[in-house]
């Protein structure tokens, strides 16, 4: 089953939406998914539904909601990305997080008191490696974050598992920045890399020009056998 829930933040009596998909069964774990700068559109639906057939709870709170909410955005179309990195600026990351820690809990809640991971894209895989620096989530997996160099020194709040996909190719993520990335974290023992040789940023959509089905795949594969280690679903 999915549909909107809402999801009420830590710091007021307001509630913001979120889409959530349901398994067949009982879910024994459940799964935040961290939306790209495009907002919870058709891509970040469709990645809560696949995880829904997988038996997690799945859901993707509309982190834009304090500006635009309910803005769903195609990158391939010129001016709903202008539009995306206009949001992207006025975004408070910080304010993200807690946003995120209150869907944790709105999760761990609807699961029982079960494990709870999140999986983030571009500035969602920045938010997941945030999230597990500063948040009480289970398991962490972030799809080609953006500037996560600059976070290296929240590294040792992390207690939790992390997987992080890294494109050789990234355009948002040069290769020094990459290098950063890896000798700050190749010897955590939390953390986990892949590189993906020859691919850009965005290669795991779901949908639109930027996907590349064979790394998106082998990068979903991985990041299916973390949950089912970490997670126990």
């Amino acid at each position: 089953m999915t549909g909107m829930i809402t999801v009420k933040p830590l710091d007021g009596d307001a509630h913001f939406d979120a889409y959530s998909a349901e398994p067949a069964q009982t879910p024994r774990a459940a799964i935040v998914v961290i939306q790209e700068i495009f907002g919870v559109n058709a891509g970040i639906r469709s990645k809560c539904d696949a995880l829904a057939k997988a038996g997690y709870l799945a859901i993707a709170p509309d982190l834009f909601w304090r500006i635009r909410p309910g803005i769903q955005l195609d990158p391939d179309v010129a001016d709903q990305m202008q539009q995306a990195l206009e949001l992207m600026g006025q975004f408070d990351q910080d304010t993200g997080i807690r946003d995120i820690q209150a869907t944790i809990q709105t999760a761990r809640e609807k699961i029982g008191g079960g494990k709870v991971g999140v999986v983030g894209y571009c500035l969602g895989g920045r938010l997941a490696f945030m999230s597990a620096a500063r948040t009480d989530v289970d398991a962490s997996v972030g799809y080609y974050g953006v500037g996560i160099d600059n976070l290296l020194t929240e590294k040792h709040a992390i207690s939790h598992p992390v997987l992080l996909h890294v494109p050789e190719e990234d355009h948002f993520v040069d290769k020094d920045a990459q290098a950063r990335i890896h000798a700050g974290l190749d010897d955590h023992p939390k953390v986990t890399l892949y590189n993906y040789p020859g691919e850009d940023h965005g290669f795991a959509t779901e949908f639109g020009s930027r996907r590349s089905d064979a790394a998106a795949k082998l990068a979903d594969e991985r990041t299916a056998a973390f949950f089912t280690e970490h997670l126990g679903c």
